[in-house]
């Protein structure tokens, strides 16, 4: 890059300086639809102005973006954000284009579209400045898989359905040209058995120098066939969201570049963890870390701190349809791969939903005090994942919502009698399950997410639920065939 783009939060007028001193070409307007799927539309920076910026642009048909507008309803304007604003890297010389994430308005001054994910990010941020809360920092441990190859058929679901994976690490692997990594080893393995480190640092430097995301740390994660985790550093929430749209974009570019491809389907393996995104959240004022409490000696957690967790572990079940949105996060969402089936909290202990890490005592720990919720999968929307995470934080705090005592043993050896006495619950087992549990507890959610969101998620995710379980699966054949 001829000339590094210094700081990372750029203005308007910044942004149209920018595009000439660069020679920028085109730009990319880059938006999020109601599962989560990011959409572009490239545009030529000649016909970016002023107008860009407070008018928007009138080229969305809101009609063919899933979970937005009926076909009468359907022009749409995009409103770039000027702060969101970075070189896209593999972008060509000549052809060099810059991307910026989008706000959704309705057309013919209708305001703000309220089914724009981004938009409840935003509103569940004023929400806590509302209730007298400066600012609230998230990060989140994204998971994700790289593969060789995948293949799959279902072009004739009639006559059957199959996948394939391909991964020079997976433990299936037998060519003799690589070191293979058994099922639930994959945890910090040196190369050459970590066969991707090179990827990582490649998609840690385009994070870093071309979007200005803070990279704390990467590493191999603990399934073979090439789990990966890059750690960003904590930003507030609806920046947090943005970056982890980014952090999905450049990933599964890199990926491509490379020969690879790079998935955020949260349980693509049998028989080996699967993909989680761990969220880490704290509640700011005045500068001061409002979840610390240097006198509590369990966890250095505050009041404020217990009650946030306690609208957490109260909405847990209704929180898993947007923290786990797909039919695939319920194969997750199982004992014995490490992923939070039961609802509890506790520090240091990553069998319960929800954990307090103590990693440090005393005033060293102040700033880093935080809470992590660790049931979302990559699945989700990180824009609803976050409001909803909020919202049912900032019920608990109204409320006064007591979390209980927590839980300081392995709960996954709990026998089911010891879980009932402790008043363990579990999340929901299926995407249905967690569709019912929204939709009969989603109050908590009017002050961040409208209603027409909510119903509009829960169609699509239905229909997907019905689409899954109506078809026959290859293991039935195993199972049934000779009944």
């Amino acid at each position: 890059m001829e000339e590094m783009l210094r700081h990372w939060s750029f203005t308007r007028d910044e942004v149209l300086e920018a595009i000439q001193r660069q020679g920028v070409k085109f730009v990319d307007l880059q938006l999020t639809d109601v599962p989560g799927k990011l959409h572009h539309i490239t545009i030529s920076t000649k016909y970016v102005d002023d107008n860009t910026f407070t008018e928007g642009v009138a080229k969305l048909d809101g009609s063919s973006i899933r979970g937005f507008a009926e076909i009468h309803e359907s022009d749409m304007l995009l409103r770039p954000d000027p702060a969101t604003f970075a070189i896209i890297p593999w972008s060509l010389e000549g052809k060099k284009t810059a991307r910026m994430i989008c706000d959704v308005y309705k057309g013919f001054g209708g305001g703000r579209f309220s089914r724009d994910p981004r938009y409840a990010a935003q509103r569940a941020e004023e929400y806590l400045r509302t209730l007298g809360y400066d600012v609230s920092y998230w990060g989140p441990e994204i998971e994700f898989f790289v593969f060789d190859k995948v293949h799959w058929d279902v072009t004739s679901p009639y006559a059957g359905v199959s996948y394939k994976i391909e991964s020079s690490e997976a433990a299936w692997n037998h060519d003799g040209t690589s070191l293979p990594i058994r099922f639930k080893e994959g945890y910090y393995p040196a190369p050459p058995q970590d066969t991707l480190m090179e990827y990582r640092n490649e998609v840690c430097r385009l994070l870093t120098d071309y979007f200005g995301i803070e990279v704390d740390a990467h590493h191999h994660e603990v399934a073979t066939a090439g789990q990966c985790e890059i750690d960003m550093r904590f930003d507030s929430l609806t920046k947090m969201a943005d970056k982890a749209q980014t952090y999905k974009y450049v990933c599964r570019n890199v990926a491509n570049q490379m020969g690879k491809v790079a998935t955020f389907m949260p349980k693509p393996i049998f028989g080996d963890n699967a993909s989680g995104m761990h969220v880490h959240v704290s509640l700011w004022k005045d500068g001061v870390n409002l979840f610390y409490d240097e006198n509590d000696e369990y966890a250095e957690l505050s009041q404020t701190g217990r009650y946030f967790i306690g609208g957490l572990l109260e909405h847990s079940r209704a929180l898993a349809a947007i923290t786990n949105p797909t039919t695939n996060s319920y194969r997750r969402l199982v004992p014995g791969y490490e992923a939070p089936v039961f609802i509890a909290w506790s520090r240091a202990n990553r069998s319960a939903n929800v954990r307090v890490p103590v990693y440090y005592r005393g005033r060293r720990g102040m700033k880093s005090k935080r809470i992590e919720f660790r049931t979302p999968d990559t699945s989700a929307n990180p824009y609803l994942c976050f409001a909803a995470m909020a919202a049912a934080g900032a019920d608990g705090i109204k409320r006064k919502i007591d979390p209980g005592d927590p839980v300081n043993e392995d709960i996954y050896k709990l026998t089911p009698e010891r879980r009932r006495q402790l008043g363990i619950r579990e999340l929901p087992g299926s995407l249905r399950e967690a569709v019912e549990e929204l939709l009969s507890d989603r109050e908590f959610l009017s002050p961040v997410i409208p209603a027409d969101l909510i119903e509009t998620m829960t169609e699509l995710q239905m229909k997907q639920f019905i689409d899954v379980s109506t078809k026959p699966h290859p293991y039935e054949f195993y199972l049934y065939f000779d009944v």
